[in-house]
C-alpha cells in the first residue's frame, strides 16, 4: 500500500505522519545519548563531570520514580504499572494525532510521544529505571534530566502555545 492512498483513505494525516517521525527521532535522540553517557562516557563510572559552562554538567541520576523521582516505583509490580501506564498513554497520543491538521500541533505531540517512549517504556522496560544526566543545577534547577524529558517539555509547551493560538483564530473567525 502506497503512502498516498495509506492518506487518502483517512488512515493517519500527513501531519500524523510528521509526528510519527519526530517521535522516531526524539527516542533515537535520546537512547543515543543515554548509550553515549553509559558507554564512551562512563558516566556511570565517574558520576558527575564538569562540561561547557559552571552550571552545567553530566551527572548520572537512575530515576525509579515517575517524574523528577516522584512516586517511586522500586518493585517489579511498580516498574510495571509505570509501563503499562505508560503505553496506555502512548496509545491515546498516536491516535489522537492520526488526524492532526495543524503543524504545531504535530510537532508537540510527536515530542510527546517521543518522550513518552524513550523514558517510560523503553528504559522502563529494558532496564527497570530512567537515566537522567543533563545537570543544570549550577543555574539552581535542582533536578537532572534527559533528552527525553526535554521532548516531553517542549512538547508540552508547544501544545499549549498550540491550543492558544487555535483558540484566538476561531474567535478571530467569529468576529
Amino acid at each position: 500500500m502506497s503512502l498516498q492512498i495509506f492518506i487518502r483513505k483517512g488512515a493517519v494525516s500527513a501531519l500524523g505522519l510528521m509526528a510519527y517521525a519526530i517521535a522516531a527521532v526524539a527516542v533515537l535522540a535520546d537512547q543515543l545519548s543515554k548509550a553515549w553517557v553509559l558507554g564512551p562516557m562512563h558516566l556511570d563510572d565517574v558520576g558527575s563531570v564538569p562540561v561547557i559552562a559552571p552550571f552545567f554538567r553530566l551527572t548520572l541520576v537512575e530515576n525509579r520514580g515517575v517524574s523528577f523521582g516522584l512516586l517511586r516505583a522500586d518493585s517489579p509490580a511498580g516498574r510495571w504499572t509505570l509501563v503499562a501506564l505508560a503505553a496506555a498513554v502512548i496509545a491515546g497520543l498516536i491516535w489522537w494525532v492520526r488526524k492532526a491538521d495543524r503543524p504545531l500541533f504535530a510537532w508537540a505531540i510527536g515530542l510527546v510521544i517521543g518522550g513518552a517512549l524513550g523514558n517510560n517504556l523503553i528504559d522502563r522496560a529494558r532496564i527497570g529505571r530512567v537515566i537522567d544526566f543533563l545537570d543544570f543545577s549550577g543555574l539552581y534547577f535542582p533536578w537532572v534530566f534527559n533528552v527525553a524529558d526535554s521532548a516531553i517539555s517542549v512538547g508540552v509547551v508547544l501544545l499549549l502555545l498550540d491550543n492558544l493560538l487555535a483558540a484566538r483564530q476561531e474567535q478571530v473567525g467569529r468576529n
